[in-house]
């Protein structure tokens, strides 16, 4: 049986409590970091270093652990990196319906319903190439409307997958996603059996002629 971490891995057992003011600066600061890295990754470093005090503290020593592996790396480095955890490895991608709807017709509509929630919110995405399922941008919508932690709710499992898969393998980006689960609510049974199960088979596949093979839809960066 194929198993799409490589190997089982429990999410996370730990949680830690925060307000919702605090909540709204951990997702913004994720949303900026988790993006990909470009000019503006410096400033984005110095605004979640200072806003570090208005986060929980074990949430605020992963975020920095990730800022101090970034500035080491340099700019360069972070984004060939970004481009080979996130752009070529399915496990890793940061759209959430890939985790729900995996490489079938179901995916086009799980894509409008997260534009739709946040239409309905009156939620105007800045990233005007990206898709309304991309986790910065799910982040960034849940730090400015409270709809925004009814989709992380909803897609909690595939957070617990993109972690492991992290930790795995040996990426800084594991310590944004491991302090972003720190601050979602625990799993319950039920979302902790659909993280198992797409651990041991993977998200749903239904290729679609040759468009589906391109089917997870990130966009080609240049690293």
């Amino acid at each position: 049986m194929d198993v799409f971490l490589g190997a089982p891995r429990m999410p996370v057992s730990t949680h830690v409590d925060a307000s919702p003011a605090q909540r709204r600066v951990v997702h913004m600061a994720m949303s900026l970091l988790l993006d990909y890295p470009d000019g503006q990754l410096t400033h984005s470093i110095a605004a979640v270093r200072h806003d570090r005090i208005l986060m929980p503290a074990a949430v605020a020593d992963e975020i920095i652990a990730f800022c101090d592996v970034a500035e080491s790396w340099g700019l360069r480095a972070l984004q060939e990196h970004y481009v080979e955890t996130f752009d070529q490895r399915r496990r890793c991608a940061l759209y959430l319906s890939y985790y729900s709807a995996g490489d079938t017709r179901e995916r086009g509509a799980a894509i409008l319903g997260f534009r739709d929630v946040m239409r309905n919110a009156g939620f105007e995405m800045n990233h005007a190439n990206e898709l309304p399922d991309y986790l910065p941008v799910v982040l960034e919508f849940s730090a400015r409307a409270t709809e925004g932690d009814t989709l992380l709710r909803a897609n909690r499992e595939a957070l617990e997958i993109i972690r492991s898969a992290l930790v795995a393998a040996s990426s800084p980006y594991a310590h944004l996603l491991e302090g972003l689960c720190l601050v979602l609510s625990p799993l319950d049974e039920r979302t902790l059996g659909r993280y198992q199960n797409l651990i041991s088979q993977g998200p749903p596949v239904e290729m679609v002629g040759l468009a589906a093979m391109d089917s997870v839809s990130t966009p080609r960066r240049q690293s």
